[in-house]
């Protein structure tokens, strides 16, 4: 029997979800598609500098499925670059992690009718605050609900 899928957290949708090298039209353009949990993973070792362990963590997954996460990423990326190709972000299966938040001291919050997360905890004034999932909030293999649509 193969192991229960865990669907990968994201923190956020990215604003920007396609880039191209400058100069080149559109219409003689390669692109790769980077879905949206390798975004994440790209985001989350590179600018957040988070080892793996904890990267898996917040994305709700196994390390060793961190890794090969990031290590797609890291090959999409770099084909895109050297061999100039567009980047397209989109896809994925992936559950979005918002309205629920915890400060590093553990305490949990809801939050209703706010886009940005909230800069402090409301009970210890920390300022560490990561989005967690919210009870009951999921998606299945295959990306085809709310959230991650595979395009």
């Amino acid at each position: 029997m193969s192991r229960p899928f865990k669907c990968r957290r994201i923190a956020n949708v990215p604003g920007i979800t396609y880039f191209k090298p400058a100069g080149i039209p559109l219409d003689n353009l390669e692109e790769v598609t980077l879905s949206l949990e390798e975004a994440e993973a790209l985001r989350l070792k590179e600018l957040e500098g988070l080892e793996q362990e904890q990267g898996a963590e917040k994305m709700n997954v196994s390390r060793p499925t961190f890794q090969r996460i990031l290590a797609s990423a890291r090959v999409k990326s770099a084909d895109a670059i050297l061999n100039g190709k567009a980047i397209r972000i989109e896809g994925g299966n992936f559950e979005l992690a918002r309205n629920r938040y915890r400060c590093r001291g553990g305490h949990e919050w809801e939050v209703s009718g706010i886009i940005v997360a909230p800069a402090v905890c409301p009970e210890c004034d920390n300022t560490e605050i990561q989005p967690v999932l919210s009870a009951g909030y999921g998606c299945g293999r295959g990306g085809h609900g709310r959230h991650g649509g595979r395009r």
